[in-house]
């Protein structure tokens, strides 16, 4: 609702550290038209902004978020499992004793629903007090579901302690794929440019990568490469190797989307894709069901190929899957942000993709067993043996360690001695994926 539908209330939207109305809550902003608001970054901000991953879980929040909205000058938690939005929201002396609370938490809630069910919400949140969890629970079921479509909801809400002269603020939530950007907006006179610089979605998104927080989290890693690419890059025209390359990752980003695939710096013209916890589904289960389309999809790439260039070549995506619990966070360039995780699930991953020839996937065993057992009866996954007699067989439900599948005194094979005594097994086909 605008302020003239609302004629109880001021029709300026106070800035949340209480400014006087008319004075700027930022004057680092300027005085003429949009003043420095259109150079603003996110560290710019004076008024609350915090950004929240899938999971519902704070990546980061500016000062004036954790000193006037969660109560917590010093800080989030060191912990992103400790740091659940709906925790700190009621956990917070300023929210608890906000007028608006119930339209507070109904905002995010909507925003939730469409993402997270309310199992998942309570289990996330472990430690609400009864009456919280029972609010929570009454409010999830009211509200609504945000689509994931939106680019921006906003709503009004009184931060301003029962009881009290009333302090409306507006609060902004912006999606990006990524997470959910929450904002309050400046004051009045300065929310034309503070919107303009919201809808430069390239520009925000960039500066929260920039400034989030590295944390632990539990990921799955994919790595793809495409076999004998070096030969392949030496038989084509080089603007010819460069297309067929491009097509390759337009093919597959249907996919990546799909499965809330997180790009990574890969070292050469591979892949390299994270697979993060998501609330409304297993990651585990995703970085594998993403695999299998990615290899099918790739069959259409090779058709298309073989008949532009009526060539003997065959092309092969070869994948490697791992997980882990690693670091995770961006590094960034004069010109790029990227993401990275720290730790062995990487070199795992990139090291059994060397090893999968003719586009098959590997994954190690300790991914495998992580899923659960009605997960796993989906797939068809073993290993392949050679009989005396040089024919091959399949052994289902069997893993081996890469020590005992390849030579590895053999000069090429040398680089798969870091994963010589891992165990792995060959994905055959899954339930649900078309081959």
């Amino acid at each position: 609702m605008t302020g003239d539908e609302r004629p109880d209330r001021p029709a300026t939207v106070t800035a949340i550290n209480g400014a006087p109305r008319g004075e700027s809550a930022d004057r680092a902003e300027g005085d003429g038209p949009g003043g420095a608001l259109r150079h603003l970054t996110v560290e710019d901000l004076a008024t609350p902004a915090y950004l929240v991953n899938h999971k519902f879980q704070i990546e980061w929040a500016n000062a004036p978020a954790l000193e006037r909205l969660f109560g917590r000058p010093e800080g989030l938690p060191r912990s992103i499992e400790e740091s659940s939005l709906f925790s700190l929201l009621l956990a917070s002396p300023v929210v608890r004793k906000a007028d608006g609370l119930p339209e507070l938490l109904q905002f995010h809630l909507a925003i939730a629903k469409k993402r997270a069910s309310k199992t998942y919400l309570f289990l996330s949140n472990p430690n609400l007090e009864s009456r919280e969890a029972e609010l929570l629970g009454q409010l999830y079921d009211r509200v609504a579901p945000i689509g994931a479509h939106r680019m921006t909801s906003e709503v009004e809400v009184n931060l301003a302690p029962r009881g009290e002269a009333e302090g409306w603020h507006k609060l902004y939530a912006t999606f990006f794929r990524e997470g959910i950007f929450f904002t309050v907006a400046p004051e009045e006179r300065d929310q034309e440019s503070f919107l303009t610089w919201l809808s430069r979605r390239d520009v925000v998104i960039r500066d929260l990568l920039r400034v989030r927080r590295p944390y632990v989290t539990p990921l799955a890693v994919l790595v793809a490469d495409l076999q004998s690419s070096m030969r392949i890059c030496a038989e084509l025209p080089p603007e010819q190797y460069f297309e067929l390359i491009n097509s390759i990752w337009t093919t597959m980003q249907p996919y990546l989307r799909k499965y809330y695939a997180t790009y990574g710096k890969h070292a050469g013209d591979g892949m390299l894709y994270y697979f993060l916890p998501q609330p409304d589904s297993n990651y585990l289960m995703n970085a594998v069901r993403c695999a299998f389309e990615m290899q099918a999809a790739m069959h259409q790439v090779n058709r298309d190929w073989r008949r532009r260039k009526n060539w003997l070549t065959t092309l092969h995506l070869n994948i490697g899957l791992d997980q882990g619990e690693e670091w995770f966070g961006t590094f960034e360039g004069p010109t790029f942000i990227e993401f990275t995780a720290l730790g062995d699930s990487i070199n795992r991953a990139a090291r059994l993709s060397d090893f999968a020839r003719d586009g098959s996937i590997w994954v190690t065993k300790p991914m495998l067993s992580r899923l659960t057992e009605e997960e796993r009866g989906e797939i068809r996954y073993g290993i392949r043996q050679q009989l005396a007699d040089g024919t091959e067989t399949v052994v289902p439900e069997m893993y081996s360690r890469i020590a005992n599948l390849v030579d590895l005194e053999d000069p090429k094979h040398q680089k798969l001695n870091d994963i010589a005594t891992l165990a792995a097994a060959e994905l055959f086909d899954i339930d649900g994926v078309e081959r």
